[in-house]
């Protein structure tokens, strides 16, 4: 006869209870862990899908991710050109919020390098890749977007012509994917009057300047687009990506960029740990706070649960104890009980976590470590919060029996 059983059997409705509290609050933590690894995984999905060796970006920032990075367009031409680069492409990233049927849109804006990248790596679950070098792109299906969908952003329509999934910003928006132009021009859209003032404003300044006396040709091209005036370069990119021949020393090309004074250059997995470092210390600082708050809760609730069950079994502990039951029999009733409540608690947590957490906004990555881990913490949880049980259950005295 099992005495943890019975008395389970018992107070069934307790254990239920109890087992029901202790599984969600333990979903909590698993969900804790599990958006800590979504975290990471947004934070370097675009670091890691784009498989670039080198990062060449604006002097003294961090950027394309970290903060806003800005590099002149030609300075792909020059990454092109060192020993050892194979492949150099643009890149550009940036964040917009627009309104779409009534709702706020937020998407992350990247800039492919056309015609060297037109999207093929990108996992496709409809569509295809870019086929054309403007008003084309592809949408993460967070975005709600359907395939063949046209969205206006700025001056131009652009077509929806593949769909994504799971290609998610930092933050935990979707990504879309243009051609760099196109990206460009979105970052770049301004209103038409503020064009108007900008133009006014360039001849203003040029009629006053002694270059408008000596070559008023120049002036009336201030009235015109920026294109015209050969002193302004294109619009800026954030960042020139590159790949390194197999047979070259990473380090010789990053020595390289390194002596460029106008640029910074970082590896695939420096940039890396700037994003880990960054944006997602804080993230994980918090989200272990909160994870080692409940997981305490969770002790506390089955410490007090047990202490409870072992108070109201007093008289039942003292009479085992004045028919001879050793001590190891009633205590192994309450860490037993002890255990009941942990994997209960955990299964629990598991099976409603399995259909919950797909339905979060941001992603829940659950591993098999962290799972491992996280059910050695539960076990260790529950012999901790059944010592106070014990403990009372030791200083029974098998007198009491004789009492009521």
């Amino acid at each position: 006869m099992n005495l943890a059983v019975k008395d389970i059997r018992h107070n069934f409705g307790r254990f239920a209870l109890t087992g029901l509290g202790i599984g969600m609050l333990l979903m909590m933590v698993m969900g804790m862990v599990g958006i800590y690894r979504g975290l990471i995984e947004d934070a370097t999905l675009l670091i890691d899908s784009l498989d670039a060796d080198v990062w060449v970006v604006q002097k003294n920032t961090r950027g394309p991710f970290a903060e806003v990075s800005r590099v002149p367009r030609n300075l792909l031409d020059r990454v092109r050109v060192i020993p050892g680069v194979t492949n150099a492409r643009e890149f550009i990233y940036h964040m917009i919020q627009r309104e779409y049927q009534g709702r706020p849109l937020r998407i992350g804006v990247v800039g492919l390098s056309w015609p060297i990248d037109k999207g093929e790596w990108l996992p496709l679950i409809a569509g295809r890749p870019l086929s054309q070098a403007r008003f084309e792109m592809i949408a993460d299906e967070k975005l709600g977007l359907p395939l063949g969908e046209n969205l206006r952003l700025g001056k131009e329509t652009y077509n929806v012509v593949g769909l994504t999934r799971g290609m998610m910003s930092s933050g935990g928006d979707g990504l879309a994917f243009f051609t760099v132009d196109d990206a460009q021009f979105i970052q770049f859209d301004e209103p038409g009057e503020a064009v108007r003032l900008e133009r006014a404003s360039r001849f203003e300044r040029g009629s006053k300047a002694d270059i408008g006396h000596t070559q008023p040709s120049l002036i009336e091209k201030a009235l015109g687009p920026r294109s015209s005036i050969p002193s302004f370069g294109p619009p800026e990119i954030s960042a020139v990506i590159a790949s390194i021949k197999p047979s070259f020393e990473l380090s010789a090309v990053e020595s390289v960029l390194s002596g460029w004074s106008d640029v910074s250059v970082y590896t695939a997995e420096e940039q890396r740990q700037l994003m880990l470092k960054g944006m997602v210390e804080m993230a994980r600082k918090q989200i272990g706070l909160f994870t080692a708050l409940l997981a305490l809760i969770s002790a506390i609730i089955m410490a007090l649960i047990l202490y409870t069950l072992t108070l109201e079994k007093v008289h039942e502990i003292a009479l085992l104890k004045l028919i001879g039951a050793p001590n190891r029999v009633i205590l192994s009733m309450i860490l037993q009980q002890a255990l009941f409540l942990a994997v209960s608690g955990y299964g629990i947590a598991y099976l409603a976590g399995q259909k919950v957490f797909p339905q979060f906004p941001r992603r829940v990555i659950l591993l098999d470590n962290d799972l491992f881990l996280l059910a050695l913490i539960v076990l260790g949880i529950s012999i901790a919060s059944s010592i106070l049980g014990i403990y009372r259950a030791v200083k029974v005295n098998p007198n009491e029996a004789l009492a009521g």
